[in-house]
């Protein structure tokens, strides 16, 4: 036990000398069986932060229940609406089943799901049966092919407010044109038809399709009308001027040292908001794009737009669409998200809805409806039923 003594002293003496002759002299005792790391069990698990296709745009104080349940019944009912406008666009409205189930983005099922669940969800609308050639098939049922009949007919007789919101579209784009594929990809959220293609052509004093120098073809606006170029809020301020001048706000940037208070602070705030920018000003690329005059007309050409759709309500996708015919940033989520008296931004942060708050009641029902609204309410009835109840009104 001595040499191991005579060690240890060694060992510290080199330590105080020089610490790179410790290396030398090395305890013959191992430590190993000590913990020196906090077992995993043991450790806080570290959140994952959310990702913007799961964190919902509204926190809890500042959520509406009936706008997200608006767009919770959309994801609901996305297979009954798309697969309708697809089987609508196929010969004799029929589909093969095989090939439906490899169609989960066009009939709007969830990818490797069988599309048969869905369509039993809804055995009001689709039906599938067995052809002549052995094969299982999907279509409709006959009391869909009765309620595509009643849609063509509103159509019909709503061409002419749909001939006039397709020039007020027109008349807010930058170039007067915009391609027949985007109005194309957007025409349900303004209920036009899906033979607008052919409609428009019966309209030569309002509209002219052209190619456009990548070979796509546009639809352009022949005439200029000045007395469609009054927005809905211009026509509001006219009724009810102070319900106007509350719709937004463009606050003025001070210091403390002013001194103002409530009623001063909203006073200067409202020589900032006033006068807004017209969406049917001109071309808003002109503005400098950081500057309150283009982001006032960006609100605008936003507001517009909204007032011009069948709900007054828009999906990102809808809005992207139209990104360079409107002059829009890729700031447009966070401008929408600091006029919270107008817009409402419902969903998650990666597919979020904007809603124009004063279109709904307090319930979150649309005040004023248009006749393809009410029949699509009625449509989503019948989805939700599994055989047809007494009484219904169809």
């Amino acid at each position: 036990m001595a040499w191991r003594l005579v060690l240890t002293r060694a060992n510290t003496k080199t330590q105080t000398l020089n610490p790179f002759l410790s290396l030398f002299f090395t305890s013959p005792f191992s430590t190993s069986f000590l913990v020196t790391k906090t077992p995993k069990k043991l450790k806080k698990r570290k959140r994952n932060k959310e990702s913007p296709r799961t964190k919902h745009v509204q926190s809890n104080p500042n959520l509406i229940p009936h706008f997200e349940r608006i767009v919770e019944r959309d994801s609901y009912f996305r297979f009954a609406t798309k697969s309708k406008t697809f089987l609508s666009s196929q010969p004799e409205h029929v589909l093969r089943l095989d090939d439906a189930g490899k169609l989960h983005r066009e009939l709007g099922f969830p990818r490797g799901r069988k599309v048969s669940r869905s369509i039993l969800r809804h055995p009001l609308l689709f039906q599938t049966y067995r052809h002549t050639d052995s094969k299982m098939w999907f279509g409709f049922t006959d009391l869909m092919e009765d309620l595509l009949l009643e849609e063509q007919a509103i159509f019909n007789s709503m061409e002419s407010q749909r001939v006039t919101t397709v020039r007020k579209l027109l008349m807010m784009s930058v170039n007067k044109r915009i391609a027949l594929s985007k109005i194309h990809h957007c025409r349900q959220i303004f209920g036009i038809p899906e033979d607008f293609r052919d409609r428009v052509l019966k309209y030569p004093d309002f509209f002219r399709v052209v190619v456009e120098g990548d070979g796509r073809r546009a639809l352009e606006l022949v005439n200029w009308d000045p007395s469609l170029a009054v927005s809905a809020l211009e026509t509001e301020f006219m009724v009810d001027e102070d319900k106007a001048k509350r719709a937004f706000k463009f606050p003025v940037k001070h210091g403390k040292d002013l001194d103002l208070d409530f009623d001063d602070s909203r006073k200067l705030n409202l020589l900032n908001t006033l006068p807004l920018v017209s969406p049917y000003s001109g071309d808003g690329s002109k503005f400098d794009v950081w500057t309150l005059e283009a982001e006032k007309y960006r609100v605008g050409v936003l507001h517009e737009f909204l007032s011009l759709t069948l709900e007054k309500r828009a999906s990102i996708h809808h809005i992207v669409e139209f990104k360079e015919e409107f002059s829009l940033t890729r700031h447009t989520y966070q401008m929408l998200l600091k006029q919270p008296r107008t817009f409402y931004l419902a969903g998650t942060e990666m597919n979020w809805v904007v809603f124009l708050k004063d279109a709904y009641d307090e319930n979150g029902v649309l005040i004023n409806k248009d006749p393809q609204v009410v029949f699509n309410e009625k449509l989503c009835r019948l989805a939700e039923m599994q055989e047809m109840e007494p009484g219904f009104c169809l």
